[in-house]
């Protein structure tokens, strides 16, 4: 037999490199823990593999993962009983720096009928940040096949010993001798906390012990973590429970997605629409990064469509690499496919509430229209997905989308209101004449409404006060002694005209003309974001004067009481219409004195 005593230097494919790798392999030492455990995780999986193929006749108990702290040692052990490594494997894998057993066996095995999913990482350089932390290292192990087991020891400067050793069943234990200045790790509260960030959902037990633990061992770690299973095998109140684990909130989502992707994009996950209990909440998600169940990275918003981004959940992508940086997920064309899959697949959940919970939709829409709209103006795909899903509230209650609309309309108009309280004597001669007025409630609704009217041909959205064709039965005689009078009230620039409304009882109305109140809007929000001053527009509203109403013959006389009438009448209109300047406020007051006097 081969003499396995052997003294060397490790051997590097570029240069020596054991300083650079303690001091900046990883920004965050506790990340050698997740690597070593990793390696331990597939070192199983592979032996698992070769049972399946029969090309082993190994075995023992299930896959089963230890970390055994000893502080009177100064030690830390990772232990597996996996596929272990022979002297020939030791020398390839660990003596030579950067050479993937991981990817060997893949390809080796690839096409046999199984997954390798399963495979985690690359025993390369994850394997050497164990010297991170300590001063010296060793592997013992013992390979499924015949061959002796090997103890393997190397310094942190690269010196290695190797020899034949003695090993109860095949596997791998890996050794740390901690330096003095990282000693924390021996503390069981310490390593939990790594295990329970990284290592969580792991597929085989892990064990942490001390050597002063005594009494019951239990796993640390759940082995089947609720993405891996299949969703009709999971009840809501798991769902839920899962959220609230994972998060901590004791608000309900408002509904979650389960994603199982195969071939090309290979991912699993699922992500929650959270509750936005008031304004103040914030509206940035937290993605949990897995790779085949090893957690990566925390709010991992470049897998996530923008619009979407107030998503919370997990996601296991083995196609992305263990080390994953955020530059490589931006640029990424596997990342932009897996968004699009995720755009996708939330459009058809909230498919399926829609139709099939109508009434559940409906309760939730008013917390999701804001993204969906939002969703739809930066996405063409997701807006032909969820257009019809965007429901509005009417004044005279439910809701309606868009197309359910217009289905009931007798043209293309679209009527909503800003201010169902300040605009509700326009909201009831419209709704006195059959017609439905939804509600907008912020700036992304009259977003989304230009999006449906560049795309919708003929179809317009109308504030309630911007249509007078709506609201009148016919034009009137103009009354030139009328119409002067109230432009010497309404001031310099104002435009007045006769009408007859279908509702006698309402004296006078402003309306503006649509697109020029949308104007009037953008320069407001401009000049609101520290635009530059613009010379101001010339005046858009429009008051008319319905002669229908009785109260226009008692104005019609001269006199004191007929100017303060006319007054009356024209701040009336306008308080229906806006809130009142200081200035105006004073002189309707006034004037309402007056009125009171006679």
């Amino acid at each position: 037999m081969q003499d396995q005593n052997r003294r060397g230097e490790i051997s590097v494919t570029t240069e020596h490199i054991f300083p650079i790798i303690k001091r900046w392999l990883y920004s965050d030492k506790d990340i050698f823990l997740r690597e070593l455990v990793s390696n331990a995780s597939d070192a199983i999986t592979k032996l698992c593999r070769l049972r399946s193929l029969g090309e082993t006749e190994a075995e023992g108990e299930g896959g089963r993962i230890d970390v055994v702290l000893d502080e009177s040692a100064g030690t830390l052990v990772v232990r597996d009983n996996g596929i272990g490594m022979s002297a020939e494997e030791v020398e390839r894998y660990l003596n030579q720096i950067a050479l993937s057993g991981a990817l060997e066996f893949i390809e080796r095995y690839e096409g046999e009928g199984e997954t390798t999913d399963g495979i985690i990482g690359h025993f390369g350089l994850g394997f050497y940040s164990a010297f991170m932390v300590a001063s010296r290292v060793e592997v013992l192990t013992k390979s499924h096949t015949s061959a002796p087991a090997v103890l393997w020891s190397c310094t942190d400067a690269g010196v290695f010993e190797m020899k034949e050793a003695q090993r109860d069943g095949c596997g791998t234990d890996v050794i740390l001798y901690l330096t003095e200045d990282e000693r924390e790790y021996l503390k069981r509260e310490k390593c939990a906390a790594i295990l329970e960030k990284y290592c969580s959902f792991l597929a085989y037990p892990i064990y942490l012990s001390t050597d002063s633990d005594e009494g019951e061992e239990a796993p640390i770690n759940e082995t089947e973590p609720l993405w891996m299973k299949s969703p009709s095998a999971i009840t809501d109140d798991e769902y839920r429970e899962f959220y609230h684990k994972l998060f901590g909130y004791r608000s309900e989502p408002l509904f979650w997605v389960h994603l199982n992707a195969d071939y090309p994009l290979n991912f699993k996950g699922i992500l929650y629409f959270p509750r936005l209990n008031n304004q103040f909440d914030s509206m940035e998600g937290e993605v949990k990064l897995f790779y085949n169940r090893v957690f990566v990275a925390d709010n991992i918003s470049e897998v996530v469509p923008e619009y979407l981004l107030s998503l919370k959940g997990v996601l296991d992508c083995p196609e992305l690499p263990l080390n994953v940086s955020r530059s490589f997920l931006q640029n990424s064309p596997y990342v932009a496919k897996l968004s699009a899959h995720i755009a996708k697949k939330v459009a058809d959940k909230l498919s399926e509430l829609f139709r099939g919970e109508r009434e559940r939709f409906e309760s939730i829409t008013l917390d999701l229209r804001p993204f969906l709209q939002y969703g739809a103006i930066k996405d063409e795909k997701f807006f032909s997905r969820v257009k019809d899903l965007i429901l509005f509230e009417c004044v005279d209650g439910g809701y309606v989308s868009v197309s359910e609309y217009l289905s009931s309309a007798e043209d293309q108009k679209i009527y909503y209101t800003t201010d169902k309280t300040r605009q509700a004597q326009y909201v009831k001669l419209l709704t006195d004449e059959g017609r439905r007025v939804i509600l907008f409630e912020s700036v992304m609704d009259t977003q989304y409404a230009s999006l449906i009217e560049r795309g919708e041909e003929g179809v317009s959205f109308v504030r309630v006060d911007s249509d007078p064709e709506s609201l009148k039965e016919t034009d009137a005689e103009t009354d030139e002694t009328l119409v002067k009078l109230f432009c010497e009230i309404a001031g310099e620039g104002s435009v007045v005209e006769c009408v007859r409304l279908k509702d006698e009882t309402t004296p006078a109305l402003f309306v503006t003309e649509e697109n020029a109140r949308r104007m009037e809007e953008v320069l407001r929000m401009y000049r609101a974001r520290g635009g530059e001053e613009m010379p101001p527009m010339p005046k858009q509203e429009k008051l008319l004067l319905n002669l229908a109403s009785p109260v226009f013959e008692k104005i019609k006389g001269n006199g004191e009481r007929a100017e303060v009438l006319a007054r009356q009448v024209y701040y009336t209109a306008l308080i229906s219409s806006r809130a009142l300047t200081a200035e105006e406020l004073s002189a309707f007051l006034e004037n309402n004195h007056r009125l009171m006097n006679f």
